[in-house]
């Protein structure tokens, strides 16, 4: 049985989209979200993920979508694992595609979490592969036309009524709360009494708000503090007690299990300006 192998990092032609390429077979998504999209061609093996309350499999040939700040997880259904290439284009890349494309103004939404989809799974796995090798023209070109492919055939036009709807303003509050307290975050009693909450009210609304309880949404916007600080250059213990973590192992750790590569690995795979062709063993 082939080894784990994961690999994240940014190709200089492609600033706003993120890459991974990974087997993974014991390794296990916790709930966590993204900033950006992900879209995921599966290429071996199945994949099994929580999204909305729903658990799904996605096998080879399928492409996983994941809208921006929607809690989802991740793991093997078999025990030779999966196989998949992930590329995560932010939330201004894609609204910037559709807007080329004459679609409404606002962030596009994808109904469709399981997409069978041959052509859009071509193009997406031909841009990751020229983004892994270092063809900047075709890494560029590839991802607009496979965008523009998934967006007219996949997108809505507006989200539906429930992801449109306003974040109750207590529960806003409380997020701006913990986003400038990483470090010395207030209990759940504090933090409802500084909103003006109740502490089992405030947990119920910010769940049905968010996908995830307070104490959840916290190591997210550690781990997306720590992405910032890796991406600086500033040093691993560093960057656990400037986001907020109690050491290095609990920031690997959560770092992980959101994003399915260690910190040390990742900040050595972004810091290469230039990835180098890589031989990929499966």
């Amino acid at each position: 049985m082939s080894e784990e192998r994961a690999r994240y990092w940014r190709h200089p032609a492609l600033p706003e989209v993120d890459l991974l390429r990974a087997r993974f077979i014991t390794h296990r998504f916790g709930r966590h979200v993204h900033e950006s999209y992900n879209f995921s061609v599966i290429e071996q093996g199945v994949e099994e993920f929580e999204h909305r309350g729903t658990l799904l499999r996605a096998g080879p040939g399928s492409i996983v979508v994941v809208n921006p700040d929607t809690v989802h997880t991740g793991q093997a259904v078999h025990p030779e694992g999966w196989v998949y290439r992930g590329m995560y284009p932010s939330a201004d890349l894609v609204a910037e595609v559709a807007a080329e494309l004459g679609m409404p103004p606002g962030t596009p939404y994808f109904p469709e979490t399981v997409l069978d989809d041959p052509e859009a799974a071509r193009l997406l796995s031909a841009a990751h592969r020229a983004g892994e090798h270092g063809d900047a023209l075709a890494a560029s070109s590839l991802l607009r036309s496979a965008l523009a492919g998934m967006l007219r055939r996949h997108a809505d036009r507006a989200p539906p009524g429930d992801l449109a709807a306003a974040v109750p303003p207590a529960v806003h509050a409380a997020r701006e709360i913990l986003h400038a307290r990483l470090v010395d975050p207030p209990s759940l009693e504090e933090l409802a009494a500084a909103v003006g909450m109740r502490p089992f009210p405030l947990l119920r609304a910010f769940r049905a708000a968010t996908g995830l309880p307070p104490h959840a949404y916290l190591n997210q916007i550690r781990v997306r503090e720590a992405r910032r600080l890796l991406d600086g250059g500033d040093p691993l213990a560093a960057v656990a007690a400037q986001a907020g973590f109690a050491d290095q192992s609990h920031l690997t750790r959560h770092f992980k299990r959101s994003l399915g590569v260690p910190p040390g690995a990742y900040r050595r795979a972004r810091a290469a300006a230039w990835a180098r062709p890589v031989h990929y063993r499966t």
